[in-house]
């Protein structure tokens, strides 16, 4: 029987990956974010070469109403959702004081009230079943502060905490929650939160490679699923709690300074 995944911020980069691996296990996709074209041209490009269902929901998660506006809509068109997946985010860089407020609070609605409120919305559903998976995409930034991406990083500490509470809540109902853990990933995320020209993307692993690991590890029921890693930041990452905190963020903080 097919199984459908709802994605959020499926129009590109990781998010558009687990699209397209979700697409080749043959099973239905609900695709959400808010570029229109790009949502239709990934389903145009799905429903060619698959036989599989794709429907679309253009909302923007960062509004208030945007999680229950999605859920809704899901219900008016009889439509079960048996994966969830959290990937809609985005970051910014700059001191928090000189940033724009009503960026950083739509940055704070989105990558953290949309997660929890669509979770919430579809919980109950998969808990009365006894079935589901839930995917939330956080990142190795949720493990320490980030000075020139202090909302980010504590947005995504949110996200990782958050998963990682409410799985164990759901541990013997047959539900499961993944925090997927990305290092530097070739998403367009860099230009956007304005990193590009940083030491963090120095090195950046694919959108898709990163996919690959979060869907499997997803399906497996993983706790935390640590993608998109060199051998030095694996080790970095490890060293973290034996290390100084101030040297920890400054180190993060040298990172991120444009070149």
């Amino acid at each position: 029987m097919k199984k459908t995944a709802l994605i959020t911020g499926s129009s590109s980069g990781i998010g558009l990956e687990l699209a397209h691996i979700h697409a080749a296990n043959g099973d239905d996709l609900i695709l959400v974010a808010r570029r229109s074209e790009k949502l239709a041209q990934l389903k145009d490009d799905i429903e060619k070469n698959t036989d599989v269902k794709v429907h679309l929901i253009v909302k923007d998660l960062s509004t208030p109403d945007g999680p229950k506006e999605v859920f809704n809509e899901v219900k008016d068109a009889g439509l079960t959702v048996d994966y969830l997946i959290n990937n809609a985010g985005f970051g910014g860089q700059g001191k928090f004081f000189e940033r724009e407020w009503e960026t950083d609070l739509m940055m704070i609605n989105l990558n953290i009230v949309a997660t929890a409120a669509l979770t919430r919305l579809f919980l109950p559903e998969f808990v009365k079943r006894g079935s589901g998976r839930i995917l939330n995409v956080s990142s190795t930034a949720s493990l320490i502060p980030g000075p020139l991406q202090a909302v980010y990083f504590a947005s995504k500490a949110f996200v990782t905490s958050f998963s990682n509470a409410v799985a164990m809540e759901l541990a013997g109902t047959g539900v499961t929650v993944t925090a997927l853990m990305p290092g530097a990933t070739d998403t367009g995320f860099a230009k956007v939160a304005g990193l590009e020209n940083t030491g963090l993307f120095k090195t950046s692993f694919t959108a898709k490679s990163v996919a690959i690991e979060g869907y499997k590890g997803m399906m497996n029921g993983k706790l935390d699923v640590y993608a998109g890693l060199t051998f030095g930041q694996k080790f970095m990452l490890g060293s973290i709690p034996f290390m100084p905190k101030k040297v920890v963020m400054s180190n993060v903080r040298k990172l991120q300074e444009i070149s």
